[in-house]
């Protein structure tokens, strides 16, 4: 099974906040997860971000593939993606 660590968008119109998500790649994008491991939300200034790490940590160890977005987010928590 190929994962994927993605964004899944929730919220309003207008008032997008996301979940950091691990899911099948085959998933569509607000699909079932596998796991939800954080949250983003771009509106607040500055944007709050919150991971849980070791999870996070262990999904990339059993190759989950981050999304460019997700990539950046984990990196500015301190996780090497």
């Amino acid at each position: 099974m190929p994962a994927v660590i993605r964004l899944k968008r929730m919220g309003t119109l207008k008032k997008p906040s996301h979940r950091i998500v691990v899911m099948d790649k085959r998933t569509a994008r607000d699909g079932r997860p596998i796991e939800t491991i954080g949250f983003y939300d771009p509106k607040t200034e500055p944007a709050n971000v919150k991971v849980k790490k070791e999870r996070a940590e262990y999904w990339l160890g059993v190759g989950a593939v981050p999304s460019a977005i997700v990539r950046t987010l984990l990196k500015k928590q301190g996780i090497k993606a």
